[in-house]
């Protein structure tokens, strides 16, 4: 891949992306698959006055060897030092970049039982910290080709050839052109617009149908708004969370979602694939699920808290978006998730709801968004969804008609 698209690429996720701030720490996550690019990462986000950039390396492979050897006490504990760092996070707020290439199969195998008790044992304490950070950070996630990532989405070619194509796909759909930073600018000028429509209706529910048998109702939080595109931290800097995104996007009311779905794409959960799945949901709550493939890993998913099997947000993606109508099924949620309309089991965005700035999280939790140690998107857009939505004044506007946008 020519180098001087992929400085475009890695300046657009420094700059509009985490929109990296002068004096600020850097956190860089990614995998072994692109050391160069990581450089390049690295490197612009020192031209844009960050003060340190920190490196975390992952890698599938190790983490396999781990979960095999280690028990769920070991896993599941949170030295002092682990603390101390979060700690240092607060009180720091690095703008953190997520840099994602894994395998979309790569932990098939593992022990599912013994990674949900040690997380369910860590999570109890991490979560004061996690929350104490919650809208006052920037954070960007992007992609960049991983050999296995690669030939799970372009198989029978060549390795190289897969990775090139890859390349390009992320590309595109990132808007990496000519002048990729305008190009986001307007694209999140297009978001903002969509985001004002749907919030001058006052909605009040969702309802979902499909051929495929979804048959769904949601109910939104009086106080909601729609979002998409690039946010505003409490810290004042407007950042771009995903690179790239098509959705505008709303956290539903705790406890009021009925009916079915159906998946419409698979979902890699925790380095496994959960394919062909449906969700039923009562009173809000997932109460049963199927799945040709990967059913009991669903379930796992649904019961990693009380919080799981609710929801914490409904997106709108229309068909008619580059992603979709590049006709390549990705098997990762950063780029499915936006091409189809989707949901997420767990926890909810509390900047969804208005005037969140002068709340505290507990009040905008209190109003209805969800919490749970999960957040796990899951596609049901398709060319015969359509979705209408039921307004305070009691109208019934259409939204999506032939799983596009109806206005």
């Amino acid at each position: 891949m020519n180098k001087t698209t992929l400085r475009k690429y890695a300046n657009l996720i420094v700059r509009c992306g985490a929109n990296v701030q002068k004096g600020q720490v850097v956190l860089i996550y990614a995998d072994l698959d692109q050391p160069e690019f990581v450089q390049m990462v690295v490197e612009e986000a020192y031209k844009a006055k960050a003060s340190e950039v920190i490196v975390q390396w992952n890698y599938q492979p190790l983490a396999k060897i781990h979960y095999r050897n280690r028990t769920v006490k070991s896993l599941g504990t949170v030295k002092e030092w682990e603390k101390a760092r979060q700690e240092y996070y607060c009180e720091t707020l690095p703008a953190r970049i997520h840099l994602i290439s894994e395998d979309p199969d790569g932990l098939k195998g593992i022990n599912m039982d013994k990674v949900t008790k040690a997380r369910r044992m860590s999570y109890p304490i991490l979560k004061p910290y996690i929350d104490r950070r919650e809208n006052k950070e920037q954070w960007c996630i992007a992609a960049v080709p991983g050999a296995a990532w690669a030939k799970k989405v372009f198989p029978g070619m060549r390795t190289s050839t897969a990775m090139e194509k890859l390349w390009e796909a992320i590309l595109f759909t990132s808007r990496v052109n000519d002048d990729p930073i305008e190009a986001w600018k307007q694209h999140n000028k297009d978001l903002a617009a969509r985001c004002r429509y749907l919030n001058e209706l006052n909605i009040r529910s969702l309802h979902y149908t499909a051929d495929n048998g979804t048959d769904f109702t949601v109910g939104l939080i009086e106080q909601s708004q729609f979002c998409g595109g690039g946010e505003t931290s409490l810290q004042n800097v407007f950042f771009n969370p995903n690179i790239p995104t098509e959705e505008c996007f709303i956290s539903p009311k705790r406890g009021e979602a009925e009916g079915i779905v159906y998946s419409t794409k698979p979902l890699s959960y925790r380095g496994q694939l959960i394919e062909n799945f449906s969700i039923r949901f009562e009173n809000g709550k997932a109460v049963e699920v199927h799945a040709e493939k990967g059913e009991d890993l669903l379930k796992t998913m649904i019961e990693m808290d009380e919080g799981a099997a609710y929801l914490g947000e409904c997106a709108l993606v229309p068909q008619a978006s580059p992603i979709s109508e590049s006709g390549i099924l990705f098997y990762n949620t950063l780029f499915d998730e936006n091409a189809a309309c989707h949901l997420a089991l767990g926890m909810g965005f509390a900047d969804t709801i208005k005037d969140f700035q002068n709340k505290t999280l507990e009040e905008c939790r209190e109003l209805g968004i969800n919490d749970s140690m999960i957040h796990e998107d899951f596609m049901i857009g398709c060319d015969s969804m359509n979705i209408d939505a039921t307004c305070a004044d009691g109208r019934v506007v259409p939204i999506f008609r032939g799983g596009n946008w109806a206005f």
